[in-house]
């Protein structure tokens, strides 16, 4: 991507009374898209806090975000692209509401995901391995699948602690999700597990990298091929919120799970996975 176009956006920015959009109120858990609003102008005598930098830095990575968009990101990862606009709907909610705490830990998230994003975009294109359907009806076909199929992934996706069971509503949801990955044979999947920051970093690699296999045998008890199930680990290292409150405690153990074009390459974090381990 060329970092120019970002640098250019950000000065526009600043010159800007710091105008954005968030969410409508109530919307929550699935709705996660909000309507175009705007936040109250930064008037010239007012002073200025820490919120208005964390609007700024939303604005940032907003924009990252589309810039990203326009360079065919969404038709080469659709479902990254879906989860960083569930980002960034839900910091600006977040923002909206005074919860600066959780918009800055969500943003730190965000802008990690943003430049995995760009570095797996670049990659594609140097190697030529993601082409645009010329059918744009297709291919918006194919977003919204990616997207169903993702979200089906990663709703309900939490562990007990010091285990690796699935809940059975996630079971649900793997079932489902595998019906159409067997209609869909152009997908494969990376499965993450993570862990709390409770115990020995060991410990957490290695049950979170538990957690993560058996997600991928319930996939393949529904029939998914092993061979398009990789698994990885990345311990408590990958916190989706800060804190050791039990339930920030509770939603960090988790599985993430990213749907990836099958000749897509893997970005991982630890050497655990392989395709029919």
């Amino acid at each position: 991507m060329n970092k120019r176009h970002l640098f250019g956006l950000s000065l526009g920015l600043l010159a800007l009374s710091g105008c954005t959009s968030f969410a409508e109120p109530g919307k929550g858990g699935e709705a996660e898209n909000y309507p175009q609003a705007a936040f109250s102008p930064v008037m010239p005598d007012q002073p200025l806090g820490p919120e208005h930098g964390l609007r700024f830095d939303w604005e940032l990575a907003a924009r990252h975000l589309d810039i990203l968009i326009l360079e065919k990101a969404e038709w080469c990862f659709p479902a990254t692209v879906h989860q960083a606009k569930q980002n960034e709907a839900r910091i600006a909610r977040e923002l909206e509401g005074g919860l600066q705490l959780d918009a800055a830990n969500d943003l730190v998230i965000q802008r990690n995901l943003l430049k995995r994003l760009e570095r797996q975009l670049d990659y594609v294109k140097r190697q030529e391995t993601c082409t645009p359907p010329s059918d744009s009806n297709n291919g918006n076909s194919d977003i919204a699948l990616a997207q169903t199929i993702y979200d089906l992934l990663n709703r309900d996706n939490q562990f007990a602690f010091n285990s690796a069971e699935l809940n059975p509503k996630y079971v649900v949801n793997l079932s489902e999700a595998s019906q159409l990955l067997n209609k869909h044979q152009d997908f494969k999947l990376l499965v993450t597990g993570h862990a709390d920051a409770m115990g020995e970093e060991d410990f957490n690699q290695d049950l979170a990298l538990n957690r993560a296999k058996q997600v991928k045998r319930y996939l393949s008890i529904f029939g998914l091929s092993s061979d398009r199930i990789h698994v990885d680990s990345v311990g408590s290292n990958d916190p989706y919120l800060a804190g050791t409150e039990p339930h920030v405690r509770l939603t960090n153990r988790r599985v993430t799970i990213e749907l990836l074009q099958l000749d897509q390459p893997l970005m991982l974090e630890n050497n655990h996975t392989n395709g029919g381990n």
